[in-house]
């Protein structure tokens, strides 16, 4: 269900693939999951410079993952707690990413955000990559939450979607560097967690392919 704030279009670029992931692969790809927690356990990350900790916790898996700490945003091959090398993005993904991305490189990174009933995302910009030219892919699993994007400046309107357990989210194109955010979770929507919750992935390419970077000195 889609609920307009100001009654805003969508950017070009944006897309909802509502029930992308019916009963059955939401369950494989919970467990898919699960596994790689065990590996890369959830941790809570914490604001550049405030050190003030996040509400959502998260790990990621994929070559590279998404981490915050005081010192900054940043991608790193490690966990920041045990060190360890991220476990590799889960095949579905893979094939999604293959299927809605219509981008010729594989995805890097797969942040896994999980929401309690309390948590919230503000408003921001997945601008922590070197490469724009891909696209942004959401996957929400478990209990359905209020998505709310704007525009590609913060003061831009916004309207709000509600994405439920197995939504898909595309943010490519004018659309990739809309601001965006998670305003609530509904708690008890969603039998998929046992103990309830929201659990958000998102693939992201965060270097550009070596054919787009040019040569230098005599391979020019």
């Amino acid at each position: 269900m889609v609920t307009s704030e100001r009654h805003t279009p969508p950017l070009q670029g944006f897309r909802l693939v509502p029930g992308r992931f019916d009963r059955s692969a939401q369950e494989a790809l919970r467990d898919a999951i699960r596994a790689i927690v065990v590996a890369a356990p959830l941790y809570r990350p914490s604001m550049p410079r405030t050190g003030k900790p996040f509400s959502v916790r998260m790990t990621n898996c994929g070559v590279l993952g998404w981490v915050s700490d005081q010192t900054g945003y940043r991608y790193q091959p490690t966990h920041p707690v045990t060190g360890e090398p991220w476990p590799a993005i889960p095949p579905m993904l893979l094939d999604l990413w293959r299927e809605l991305a219509d981008y010729p490189e594989p995805p890097e990174a797969c942040l896994i955000n999980f929401y309690d009933a309390d948590a919230r995302l503000g408003l921001h910009q997945d601008a922590d990559e070197e490469e724009f030219a891909a696209p942004v892919l959401s996957v929400s699993l478990g209990d359905t939450c209020l998505f709310r994007i704007g525009g590609t400046r913060r003061s831009d309107p916004t309207r709000s979607i509600r994405l439920a357990s197995g939504d898909v989210v595309l943010l490519g194109g004018e659309a990739r560097l809309a601001f965006h955010g998670v305003d609530r979770i509904y708690p008890a929507t969603s039998t998929l967690l046992a103990q309830g919750g929201r659990i958000n992935l998102t693939l992201r390419r965060i270097t550009k392919p070596a054919s787009a970077i040019p040569a230098s000195g005599f391979l020019r």
